[in-house]
């Protein structure tokens, strides 16, 4: 059994839902997985260049990590950024990352969020294990079994 967080930044639920179905999939393999959200001061809907987060999710107890985050402005959501710079270290720990987004190709914004994410994690000791991108069109339910498949196999 591995403890598991799963830190996740959502505006609309999309990248929520995703990181509920993982809980799930990792829950019935044995393992204790808790969710927690990386809220903004003021609501989740940026109004400044000054974000702050609220209650930011203390990852000290977990042996593995999954951050989930949308993209936004084919960048990584300024959120999640900010609340991965803030966190002193991952030495040591198992992290998986992914991001959910709208427009389908790869390029506009969801490898670059991904390698914004796995440049801030290992510059804090991480072990990046896995990453993966789902994009909200098409057969999304696809996307999200291979993504949860993927991950479900890592911890």
């Amino acid at each position: 059994m591995v403890k598991i967080g799963i830190i996740v930044h959502s505006q609309t639920n999309n990248t929520y839902s995703v990181a509920e179905k993982l809980q799930k999939k990792l829950q019935e393999a044995g393992n204790e997985v808790n969710i927690e959200k990386v809220n903004m001061v003021g609501g989740n809907k940026p109004q400044s260049k000054d974000i702050q987060i609220e209650n930011p999710p203390d990852v000290t107890g977990y042996e593995g990590l999954i951050f989930g985050s949308p993209v936004h402005a084919f960048s990584l959501a300024p959120a999640m950024k900010i609340y991965l710079e803030q966190i002193s270290s991952l030495q040591d720990k198992r992290v998986a990352i992914y991001v959910t987004k709208g427009l389908p190709l790869k390029f506009t914004g969801g490898t670059r969020a991904i390698g914004q994410m796995k440049k801030i994690c290992e510059s804090k000791g991480a072990n990046i294990v896995g990453t993966d991108m789902v994009v909200w069109r098409g057969d999304v339910d696809k996307n999200i079994d291979a993504l949860i498949q993927k991950f479900s196999v890592i911890f």
